[in-house]
């Protein structure tokens, strides 16, 4: 029911919900030019993303004669801003895509999505939309930066007349993860005719973060060696895509037990691990989702890549291993390794429309000639703009050139 009719009650019409769609706006410096987006998260399903879809809206008189541009950046910063000296900049850009709002190019235009036909009929004839598709292979999250208004796209960018965003493109837990992972393996020792047998596994797959993980070990040892300990790590490796692939290892979690396991002998135990960032804020070479002082930053989930043999894949890629270690008796150690996946569970999406009441169907029918209700109405103006601006620590500081 519109909130704009004259109120009433009615046993045959229930109470109706009304649900406002979210658009997050950021303006710039000159408050000339504002852009609008529907969400600051794209997801990833691995063979397409989410588009980047939104609107801009301009003052028509300090435009005059130039153009607004929008360009969508996929960046890699390798060092911090203020070390880029002499020309030299510590950043590598992975992808880049410019679209021309205004004037709209008629080859470039797409069909507009439900969100930008609403904005564009609430903010007038003076708002343009825009319109990206990000390609899968780019692990890095992109940079939505910046609009801006020029009279040719290779003119210099002000700060006064443009707008610079940050989103994200991120992958949220699969709906169906994959078999529980299990490994094996029997090392020989010199001097002795039997071996020794680890087996190791996690009592799933998949892990959202916060949960701890479960590890089961069984060992069988029919040597003459004797295991003096064990020792299990949570492992995060980041592969670095770039010129060259390098790869980052860090321990997020470590356990170490005096379990002792004798010669002819078998030993079984369930240890128990939780991987978070609270323990691990001090390390150098950790990967995570966000800044240090951002209240809702983690450790970075897991990537998943549908093609691993693709070679255009450039950015970050983010495993997890649970790595189980026997520490053996004049014997070297005994070792293996339990890939998994540590992510988010994906969100429970908002309904798109706030829904229509439903009749019962024993209930008599409504006259509609006594009083005509406007239920089809327009939910045009069902908005709530919120500043494009990040959740910080209390007491962090907060940087104003600091990409929101």
């Amino acid at each position: 029911m519109s909130d704009k009719g004259t109120n009433f009650s009615s046993s045959s019409l229930p109470p109706c919900c009304c649900y406002h769609s979210r658009v997050f706006k950021k303006s710039s410096p000159n408050c000339k030019l504002t852009v609008y987006l529907g969400k600051r998260d794209f997801v990833d399903h691995l063979d397409h993303v989410d588009p980047v879809d939104g609107v801009i809206l301009v003052d028509p008189e300090y435009l005059k004669d130039r153009k607004v541009f929008v360009t969508l950046t996929c960046a890699f910063r390798y060092g911090r801003e203020d070390l880029d000296v002499l020309g030299l900049s510590f950043r590598k850009d992975l992808y880049i895509s410019t679209f021309q709002a205004f004037p709209p190019v008629p080859e470039e235009r797409k069909p507009n999505s439900r969100l930008q036909d609403r904005l564009l009929k609430k903010l007038g004839q003076h708002a343009h939309p825009f319109y990206f598709t990000v390609s899968p292979s780019t692990q890095t999250p992109p940079t939505f930066a910046p609009p801006f208004c020029a009279k040719s796209i290779e003119e210099k960018i002000h700060k006064r007349n443009s707008v610079r965003l940050v989103i994200r493109k991120v992958q949220y837990a699969p709906e169906k993860p994959g078999p529980q992972p299990m490994v094996e393996t029997t090392r020989s020792f010199l001097m002795s005719d039997r071996s020794l047998h680890l087996e190791a596994s996690l009592d799933k797959e998949l892990y959202y973060h916060g949960e701890p993980i479960s590890v089961n070990v069984h060992v069988t040892n029919n040597s003459t060696k004797t295991v003096k300990r064990v020792k299990i790590s949570v492992r995060q490796y980041a592969d670095i895509c770039l010129f060259s692939t390098a790869q980052y290892k860090c321990p997020v979690a470590q356990l170490e037990a005096d379990d002792q396991v004798s010669s002819s002998s078998t030993f079984c135990k369930v240890y128990t691990l939780t991987p978070t960032l609270d323990k691990n804020r001090e390390k150098r070479g950790l990967a995570l989702d966000g800044k240090l002082k951002h209240e809702d930053t983690n450790l970075a989930s897991s990537t998943i890549v549908k093609d691993v043999t693709n070679k255009e894949v450039l950015g970050i890629l983010v495993s997890y291993r649970v790595k189980v270690k026997l520490v053996v008796s004049r014997g070297g150690d005994v070792s293996v390794e339990l890939p998994f996946i540590l992510m988010h569970p994906k969100p429970v999406e908002p309904p798109l429309s706030r829904p229509q009441s439903a009749v019962p169907e024993m209930d008599p029918p409504i006259d509609t000639n006594l009083i005509e209700f406007e239920t089809n109405v327009s939910q045009d103006d069902d908005f709530v703009f919120e500043d494009f601006a990040r959740l910080r620590l209390k007491g962090a500081v907060d940087d104003k050139d600091e990409d929101c």
